[in-house]
């Protein structure tokens, strides 16, 4: 028997296998379909539904650093928090700045209107320190446990 081959075969035999016996994990099996929780997040039957992303980019007005700003980010994300505590934003969050690209909405509502609607309501749109652009977007449903599962992992603030 070759070396290697033999250093194998010992290997093999040292964890406690034989060569023919080699250890093949079973496939994981399939969570449950769950018809309520399914029902309660708006998904099809294939798990998905109908979102508006929306592409927050630069906007012609820089707010300049100082009270102004910091006001009108203070309400930028004192408006995501409402938003998301009325089940209509599933996700937000900054980008780079790469190309303009500053952040992004996913709101759980079926048109773009609706968006719009609600995009008009932050101070960033308002003062023109961003501009929104808007798409259809279908993804999966469980993007709406994101501030369920999201919450969970927040510390507290420490005094």
């Amino acid at each position: 028997m070759p070396k290697l081959a033999f250093a194998a075969v010992c290997t093999v035999l040292a964890l406690g296998a034989a060569p023919s016996q080699a250890q093949v994990p079973a496939p994981a099996a399939k969570p449950a379909y769950d018809v309520e929780l399914a029902r309660s997040l708006g998904a099809s039957e294939n798990g998905m539904r109908s979102y508006v992303f929306v592409l927050l980019r630069t906007g012609p007005n820089k707010v300049p650093a100082g009270p102004e700003r910091d006001e009108m980010f203070r309400g930028h994300f004192s408006n995501m928090k409402r938003l998301s505590d009325e089940g209509k934003l599933a996700l937000a969050g900054p980008f780079d700045g790469v190309d303009g690209w500053r952040g992004l909405f996913i709101f759980a509502v079926e048109d773009i209107e609706e968006a719009r609607k609600l995009v008009a309501t932050d101070p960033v749109v308002v003062k023109g320190e961003m501009t929104p652009e808007f798409h259809k977007y279908y993804g999966s449903a469980a993007l709406m446990l994101v501030r369920e599962v999201h919450d969970k992992l927040v510390a507290p603030k420490r005094q």
